[in-house]
């Protein structure tokens, strides 16, 4: 199929920044682009080729988008899969396969998936209510703390809560959700692996993740990680492992824990590109974005190696602020030498909404880590 300055037509579900940035790659191919969002404000509405309002979890809305599309991916996997696997039996091509988003959309099931496929990952419970969690506590089924999980609908820290005694019980919402013991660990990590439509495979280096304490968002990734090789090809094989397993077709994030005995165990997954992997765009050979677009085209996959140390810093709107968004100090981190800012284009800030991120390349790790704090301390999002 020849997909450059062509009649083919690639569909993506979610219009978000990780859609904006995908369609970075597919302007630079000159590939057609159809995207669908919500939002008649979404980041993607400026660089596609046509822009449908409607919502993701709406089966005919789904429905109708993918009919006339050749291939069809997503930017968020919060999408209606009746639909998406209408489309796969009517012919449609949908990366990921709408089997593996089955098992990724529901935290439970995820879980599930990594102990039936011998996947290290933390010991958990699964409760169809949070409101059974209190019986299983007082009965000894389950011990204080333990990180609990909405099954469904989680996002960027969302439906993510540590319950350290009863009361942070209260004001849960009463869903479907799992309790994972609270593990010990050293480092958060995460490997994105790519592949192809013909299984060829490629891994990105070991990064890690530094997390805001509140939001659980994170707030720095660094690339290469800080840890021993033996560790990092650990991580690497385990990611590999759930990505096969899986059986997935594009690019899987997959977020580690790295426990203080230096064991791997698999924390969560992300069936597209990954805040873990922007840090690619300035310094990597082939950022995750044009990966992906080449894995589910069946091209073939570019060089994942580094050209320079990259640390990622998230843009994410300051406490106190909502409204329309200013970025306070940009011409300060402008001045910084190897500093790149990305703004997502969303025109309404509010605490903790990511907003942007700025990359931070260098020869020298140490150098660049003090620049990205530099970074952090000086540029602000707040509002009019």
């Amino acid at each position: 199929m020849q997909f450059f300055s062509s009649n083919f037509k690639l569909g993506i579900l979610g219009g978000g920044q990780l859609g904006k940035m995908m369609l970075y790659e597919t302007r630079k191919w000159d590939i057609y682009t159809k995207v669908m969002d919500a939002s008649p404000e979404a980041p993607c509405k400026i660089a596609c080729n046509e822009f449908v309002l409607g919502s993701l979890m709406d089966f005919d809305a789904v429905y109708n988008f993918g009919k006339d599309v050749d291939v069809l991916t997503i930017e968020i996997e919060n999408v209606n899969l009746d639909a998406l696997e209408k489309l796969e039996h009517e012919g449609i091509t949908v990366y990921p396969p709408t089997k593996a988003l089955r098992t990724i959309q529901n935290k439970a099931t995820q879980k599930l998936f990594y102990v039936d496929h011998d996947i290290p990952t933390a010991p958990f419970t699964r409760f169809a209510y949070t409101s059974e969690i209190e019986d299983s506590i007082h009965n000894g089924g389950l011990q204080l703390p333990f990180v609990w999980k909405s099954a469904q609908f989680g996002y960027d820290g969302q439906g993510v809560k540590v319950v350290r005694k009863m009361e942070d019980l209260t004001n849960l919402p009463n869903v479907e959700c799992i309790a994972e013991q609270m593990i010990d660990f050293k480092n958060e990590l995460a490997v994105i692996v790519a592949r192809n439509t013909k299984g060829e495979v490629a891994t990105y280096p070991v990064v890690e993740m530094e997390f805001h304490p509140e939001a659980n968002q994170v707030e720095y990734v660094i690339c290469p990680a800080r840890i021993d090789a033996v560790v990092a090809k650990k991580a690497q094989e385990v990611a590999l492992k759930v990505s096969a397993e899986m059986e997935q077709v594009g690019l899987l994030a997959v977020e580690m824990f790295q426990t203080k005995n230096n064991q791997i165990l698999v924390n969560e997954v992300a069936p597209r590109p990954h805040n873990s992997g922007h840090y690619s765009i300035e310094a990597s050979y082939t950022n995750q974005f044009e990966q992906h677009i080449r894995a589910i085209l069946g091209l073939p996959l570019g060089k994942t190696d580094s050209k320079v140390a990259g640390i990622m810093v998230n843009l994410v709107g300051a406490e106190g602020y909502t409204g329309d968004v200013i970025y306070e100090n940009m011409e300060k981190i402008l001045h910084m030498d190897g500093v790149t800012p990305h703004i997502y284009g969303k025109k309404e800030t509010r605490p903790f909404r990511k907003m942007g991120h700025v990359t931070i390349v260098d020869e020298n790790m140490a150098r660049a880590r003090q620049v990205a704090q530099e970074v952090k301390e000086t540029i602000k999002v707040i509002s009019k």
